[in-house]
């Protein structure tokens, strides 16, 4: 009847399709999983099976809220997809042995990549840097500018001379110094820019030739004259083979009126020549002995007069000149005290042994005078009485020597 309802009768649920289809599960293939408390129920519910359907049922229930208790307490229900992916790190990875240290050789040849070690060789020297600093090379004026001229060199861009490093002193003349193809020798400064081009000089160049000069000639001993173009408190200067010179008052022979040899022409020697200092220091003195020194020779036999008794030996007076006889060439024999050879202001006779005409000292000597060794110490007058003749006999000795 409608209106009636019938409460006890089965309720009527129309489901679209199959709805037992709808809540199956995905199956997902899984690989060497770990087992889990959902497996482990599972083992146990087929093992538990029975053919009493009441006992099967009794015992899968108890054994269900077990395991769902124990599902609560140890492992968390996954709510989204994140937590569910989180079994997959549980998967256990193949293994895959990989070989360590394993060399891999691939040999190369040259035709591989069409390389020929000649050209590769040229390329680098066609490239290589023209003109290291401090290095002498020759090239060719190939123009002129009004501050300096380009010299070609041989590299791949030309060098450059400034004005002021064409010479020394002031160029008037430029043109007609420096033409169009003149060759020429210079210094190099200044390493290539960025261009390739280098820095070169000929002033620089003909000061190291003047250093240089300068040197062999203090080396040698030899006497120089110079003209002395100005003066200061302490000395005069003056100009050495384009170098300047400086002449202190203390070698200087008339040193208190040293302003009054302004524009005269001195000879001198050398004291200190230092290119790395630019410092040349001369003296007038020292020229002066050395001029003695030119009458002197090795071997020869010579008087003066002690000037002085020092620990290591005696500074002999040679009239100007100051020789140095050391006492390891006094005497052969045995010397307690050098006072009991000689004494200041005693004239004595010797051998020149050695000249330092650099350094102005003279080395003597009066052992090569003695017949038998100590013979100086016992007969000294007898010694230098016959010095001569025995001195004869001695310079056969220094022979070729000077």
């Amino acid at each position: 009847m409608k209106g009636v309802s019938d409460n006890n009768a089965p309720k009527k649920i129309k489901s679209k399709g199959n709805q037992s289809k709808l809540k199956r599960p995905l199956q997902v293939l899984q690989l060497n999983k770990k087992p889990t408390i959902h497996d482990t129920s599972k083992n146990f519910l087929d093992n538990e099976k029975s053919p009493d359907n009441t006992d099967v049922s009794t015992s899968i229930q108890s054994r269900n809220d077990e395991l769902n208790t124990n599902s609560l307490e140890k492992e968390p229900e996954y709510k989204n997809s994140d937590q569910s992916n989180s079994i997959f790190n549980d998967l256990e990875k193949p293994t895959i042995q990989i070989e360590k240290n394993k060399e891999f050789e691939f040999e190369r040849t040259v035709d591989d990549f069409d390389f020929d070690e000649d050209q590769f060789l040229e390329a680098l020297n066609d490239n290589e840097p023209i003109g290291l600093t401090g290095e002498t090379i020759g090239g060719k004026i190939i123009a002129l500018e009004s501050d300096g001229v380009y010299i070609d060199i041989g590299g791949k861009a030309p060098g450059y001379m400034p004005k002021k490093e064409c010479g020394l002193g002031v160029i008037t003349n430029f043109k007609d110094k420096f033409p169009i193809g003149l060759e020429m020798e210079v210094l190099v400064i200044k390493e290539q820019n960025a261009d390739g081009m280098v820095t070169v000089s000929a002033r620089a160049l003909i000061l190291r030739k003047s250093w240089d000069k300068v040197r062999k000639i203090s080396e040698n001993g030899q006497l120089v004259d110079v003209l002395a173009n100005g003066f200061n408190r302490g000395g005069l200067t003056c100009d050495v083979e384009g170098l300047r010179g400086f002449i202190p008052r203390s070698q200087l022979e008339d040193g208190a009126n040293y302003q009054s040899l302004v524009n005269k022409t001195l000879k001198v020697a050398f004291l200190e020549v230092n290119p790395e200092s630019k410092k040349l220091v001369l003296s007038e003195k020292k020229a002066t002995l050395l001029q003695k020194f030119e009458k002197l020779k090795i071997g020869q036999l010579i008087e003066g007069k002690v000037l002085a008794v020092k620990p290591y030996g005696f500074f002999i007076d040679l009239g100007g000149a100051s020789g140095l006889l050391h006492q390891s060439s006094v005497t052969k024999g045995n010397i307690r005290d050098l006072r009991e050879v000689f004494v200041e202001g005693e004239f004595i006779k010797a051998l020149i042994t050695d000249i330092d005409r650099e350094k102005g000292r003279i080395g003597l000597d009066t052992a090569l005078l003695e017949k038998s060794p100590g013979e100086l110490l016992i007969e000294k007058e007898k010694v230098m009485n016959e010095a001569k003749e025995r001195a004869e006999k001695a310079q056969a000795l220094f022979q070729g020597n000077d």
